[in-house]
Formats: structure tokens, C-alpha cells, sequence
């Protein structure tokens, strides 16, 4: 199918915005490094400051997609990026822990831009092609990398404070570009003003949202918390710098981003359920792997000599499984939002606002939870069973509700047929 112009534009535009804003959304994994060094913080205060901004914009991705709903994509994502400059700017200039914290709740507004930008440009696509385009548009967690490859070095050359004040002048020009180069939604890709909010809410009674929720909870709440303690977790494990660590974390970060166009692809080919169970699967096994801590183990042998074997994870095995999860995560993004697109058409927005909040919820206890983890138990490679437990679940949870739902439905047309 030839593409217009105006899709073009409309994901090309999108996704690049999406970029920008998620750059900005991810900056406390990088600059959060130093600020933990000048303020003293403990593991569990640096996690709580880089998912600070994770927390708001969880919690706006489901106003933003009734928004978007409502009034269209393009008004409502100019809109937030002009708002968030101003904040973004000030954490250049603040010193107290306390108040970097309250501008971060304001900086975070730019993950509210996922909900927006996913159901302005699925409206522009038929169905068989949602999927790719909105995978296209999923790219743009890609962001992520560009923090990993351009705040390190500003934080060595300028000072950590260089970052939001670049960034600021960034989403200022991006704002400006999104205006004059986006067109206007036709009257069809909104729902119209007279839809209430209580209409738009109905959808949280429904228990399969939920449990898209619960997978998007992993594959997007796992990439984000993972990419805002990597660069940390390098530093720490291996004894790497900012900007080599920052470099090797990248390695999960860029990959995760991009191949999120292929998991739209495949998921308009093979369905969204066979993806997504795949996804689980090899995350599940990667991480088996990767939790494994650092063990030193004695046998005695029977003359008496013991035998010490140092079993454990190094740098290059551990990032190369790193990778192939950064890999089935991209893929899972895409897929979880296929479901979505297939069986929510008319709502889009308000569905994926829902799913959004409650994966990217997920990427702000995590960091929490890693700090935590790590201040209690005094090693890194904790944070990793946690991870390992939430995917097993997470794929026990599939097969008891999609496993089983398709055996009924396979059952029921059986018999509808007279076959047993």
C-alpha cells in the first residue's frame, strides 16, 4: 500500500518527538550518577530520583490518551512538549535533593507523549498496517540511547547541568517543528466532544485490559527501570566509567527501541499472542542466566585437596544475554499494543493510556525496588531474581488466561460442528 503524506509525516514527526521526549524522561539514569555522588545519596534515594519522572508520566498517560481521544494528537502533543521546557531547564539550576525531585514529577510529564503519539498515529493507518506503523512509532524509546550516547560526554566536557539545559533547547526546537509539520486530524480520528469521561473510563471494568497490563507491565516497565539502573549497575558490578558504562548499557537500550518496528511487523503476521509467548520465554530464559550470582563453590575430593570453582556471570556474557532480552522486550512492546489496536479500534487512546500508566508504573518501582534490594542484601546481581520472578509469573499468568481461553474457543467451535 502506497503512504500519503500526511502518514509520513504524521509518523515521522511522531516518532521523532517521541524521541526526544523519552530522551528527556530517561536523563536522571545518566546526570542522576553524579548528583548521587555531589548529595551523598544511598542506592535506594538514587533509584527513588531517576523513577521520579517515570511516576508522572505513568500516571498522565491515561488523561492524555482520553485527550487524544477527545481533541486529536497533534494539539495535545504540541501542548505537553511546550509545557515541560520550562522544568526541564530548572533542574540545571537546583541543588537540593528535594527539589530536584519536585521538578522531576514535572520533567516526567514527557512519558505522557507515548499515549498520545501511539493513538494519533495508529488513526492514520488501516488495520492490517497498524501494527508496523505504531512499532515505527515505539522506536522512539530508541530515546533512551540517545541519552546513553550524548549526556555522558556532556557531563564530562560542560558538568552534569549542561544536559537539561541542551535538552530544554531541544524539546523547544521539536515543539516548534512538530507545529508546522504535522497536519491536522480529520473529524473520523477523534471521538468527538461529546463522549463523557465516565464512557471513556468504562474500559477499566473490562478484565482483558488488565491483563494486557500485566504483559506491558514487563516489557515496557522491565526496559524502563533496567535502562535507569544500567549505567549505574556497570559502574558498580564492573568498575566501569560514566561513559563507557553508559555506552555499554546502550547495548540493551538501542536495540530494545528499534527492533520495536519488527515486532509490529511480525505481530501483523503472526498474531499478537504467539509474539507476545515467545517474548516471554526467552526472557524468562535469559534471565535465569543473568541472576546468577558471582559463587565461589569448594569440593572436597577424596584425598583431601579441595577444589574451588568460581562460578558466575562476566561483563561480555552478561551484556550479550542482556541484549537478546533488550530484543524480546522491543518486540513484546509491539506486540502488547497489536491487542490492543485489533480489539479497542474506536478507544485507542484511552486503552493504551491505561496499559501505558500501568507498564510505565512498573518502570518507576523498579528502580525503587533494585535500590532497595541492593542496600539490603549488599549485592547487584539481586536485582536480576527479581526480575526473573515477575517474568515467571508473567508467563504463568498468559498460559491460565490466553492458553486456556483459546482452548475453550477451539472447544466451543468444535462442538458448534459436532466434532468432539
Amino acid at each position: 500500500m502506497a503512504l500519503s503524506r500526511e502518514q509520513i509525516m504524521t509518523v515521522t514527526m511522531n516518532t521523532t518527538a517521541f524521541t526526544v521526549c523519552f530522551a528527556v524522561w530517561t536523563m536522571f539514569s545518566v546526570i542522576g550518577i553524579p548528583i548521587k555522588e555531589n548529595l551523598g545519596l544511598s542506592d535506594t534515594e538514587f533509584g527513588i530520583l531517576v523513577a521520579t519522572p517515570i511516576l508522572t508520566g505513568s500516571l498522565v498517560r491515561l488523561p492524555l490518551g482520553m485527550l487524544t481521544d477527545k481533541f486529536g494528537g497533534r494539539i495535545v502533543y504540541f501542548l505537553l512538549m511546550v509545557f515541560t521546557i520550562f522544568p526541564i531547564w530548572l533542574i540545571s539550576v537546583l541543588t537540593s535533593y528535594w527539589a530536584l525531585l519536585l521538578c522531576g514529577l514535572f520533567v516526567g510529564l514527557t512519558g505522557g507523549s507515548f499515549s498520545v503519539g501511539i493513538a494519533a498515529t495508529a488513526r492514520w493507518f488501516d488495520k492490517e498496517n497498524q501494527g508496523f506503523a505504531m512499532g515505527i512509532f515505539g522506536a522512539g524509546n530508541a530515546g533512551a540511547a540517545v541519552t546513553k550516547f550524548v549526556a555522558p560526554t556532556l557531563v564530562v566536557v560542560y558538568g552534569w547541568t549542561s544536559v537539561p539545559q541542551v535538552y530544554a533547547a531541544a524539546m523547544t526546537i521539536m515543539a516548534i517543528s512538530y507545529w508546522f509539520l504535522t497536519y491536522k486530524e480529520p473529524a473520523h480520528h477523534t471521538a468527538g466532544k461529546s463522549i463523557t469521561i465516565k464512557e471513556q473510563l468504562a474500559a477499566l471494568k473490562d478484565p482483558t485490559v488488565w491483563k494486557y497490563c500485566q504483559y506491558y507491565s514487563l516489557v515496557f516497565g522491565g526496559f524502563v527501570g533496567v535502562t535507569l539502573w544500567m549505567t549505574k549497575y556497570y559502574v558498580s558490578e564492573y568498575g566501569l566509567g560514566i561513559q563507557v558504562a553508559a555506552l555499554m548499557a546502550a547495548i540493551f537500550v538501542l536495540p530494545s527501541g528499534v527492533i520495536r518496528a519488527a515486532g509490529g511487523w511480525l505481530s501483523d503476521r503472526f498474531g499478537a499472542h504467539t509474539v507476545t509467548w515467545w517474548v516471554m520465554w526467552t526472557s524468562l530464559a535469559c534471565l535465569f542466566v543473568i541472576a546468577f550470582p558471582d559463587t565461589t563453590v569448594t569440593i572436597t575430593t577424596l584425598s583431601g585437596d579441595p577444589i574451588v570453582m568460581n562460578l558466575g556471570v562476566n561483563m561480555w556474557v552478561f551484556t550479550a544475554l542482556l541484549f537478546v532480552v533488550g530484543i524480546a522486550w522491543g518486540l513484546g512492546k509491539a506486540s502488547v499494543f497489536k491487542y490492543i489496536s485489533d480489539e479497542y479500534p474506536d478507544n485507542i487512546g484511552v486503552i493504551s493510556g491505561i496499559v501505558g500508566l500501568v507498564g510505565g508504573l512498573g518502570g518507576f518501582l523498579l528502580p525503587i525496588l533494585f535500590g532497595i534490594l541492593v542496600d539490603v542484601f549488599q549485592f547487584n546481581t539481586v536485582v536480576w531474581w527479581l526480575l526473573f520472578g515477575i517474568t515467571l509469573v508473567s508467563l504463568m499468568w498468559m498460559h491460565y488466561t490466553d492458553e486456556r481461553a483459546t482452548d475453550r474457543r477451539l472447544r466451543a467451535e468444535a462442538e458448534a460442528e459436532g466434532i468432539r
